[in-house]
């Protein structure tokens, strides 16, 4: 059996023929950082290359699926800008190595799902939601733009019009309201979670491999051509948006409510 690799942010386990790739940060409620963007490039690209694993589950340690983008981070690149360029190239590369891989991808969204973090969930081939998870995109609460995959998939579940108001809005749903509205497939009890993550996967692995991939496969074609023509463009406009004294405020603003929080 093939190892599996290590990394420093990840962690990556088999049960029989399904691999799960579970983000370590629970500090942080799993915020991605450079080091988890570029890890999760890496085990994604292992994951669908990996001749010991026919599905795939992504999830959360603790009680986050992920936050999105880090908030040091986001510091770091307001303080110098330059630096975005290597984050855009890095969710460019994220967005295309999910929508290679040929497994079936299930998210398993055992907490907020925020940002980068809800596209990541949003990209996965079918989701599994814990009621008490949440799950939206507020790029623009930070005065950002949703270039890094959130303007390419909303639209594909939500149509354009509520993938508009919950974009322009920055709106958190709960996991009802998300599963109401096709965002997520299934909201499920917390305590059931695990199981019905599990017995959907353990379905995909009895079925026919090769059929279950090539029709995963099919589909994606136009996930892709919608990828290639929105992520250039959208990331321009989120470099842009870094530049920004809006940026800049609300990101300070956010600084401000986290540490009052702590003094409490």
């Amino acid at each position: 059996m093939t190892e599996l690799p290590s990394y420093a942010t990840l962690l990556l386990e088999r049960r029989g023929r399904c691999l799960t790739i579970t983000m370590n940060r629970p500090e942080v409620l799993n915020a991605f950082a450079s080091e988890m963007h570029g890890e999760m490039i890496a085990a994604l690209a292992f994951a669908g290359s990996d001749p010991d694993s026919d599905v795939i589950v992504l999830t959360g340690a603790g009680r986050a699926f992920s936050a999105g983008g880090d908030l040091e981070q986001m510091e770091r690149v307001i303080a110098e800008p330059g630096l975005f360029e290597a984050e855009a190239a890095n969710a460019k590369r994220l967005i295309f190595t999910l929508l290679d891989i040929e497994k079936p991808l299930v998210a398993r969204i055992n907490g907020p799902a925020v940002g980068l973090g809800a596209t990541l969930a949003l990209f996965c081939d079918v989701s599994f939601a814990a009621e008490s998870a949440r799950i939206g995109d507020p790029h623009v609460s930070i005065g950002l733009v949703a270039g890094d995959g959130g303007a390419v998939i909303w639209p594909q579940l939500l149509g354009f019009a509520r993938a508009k108001e919950y974009l322009m809005t920055g709106e958190i749903l709960t996991a009802a309201r998300a599963t109401e509205i096709g965002l997520v497939n299934h909201a499920v009890p917390d305590a059931e979670l695990d199981a019905r993550v599990e017995a959907f996967c353990d379905r995909l692995l009895a079925g026919a491999t090769e059929a279950i991939r090539w029709t995963k496969v099919t589909m994606n074609l136009e996930l892709k051509r919608i990828a290639h023509a929105l992520m250039d463009p959208g990331l321009a406009y989120e470099a842009l948006s870094v530049r920004s004294e809006a940026h800049k405020r609300l990101v300070g603003e956010l600084r401000e409510k986290i540490a009052r929080k702590s003094k409490k």
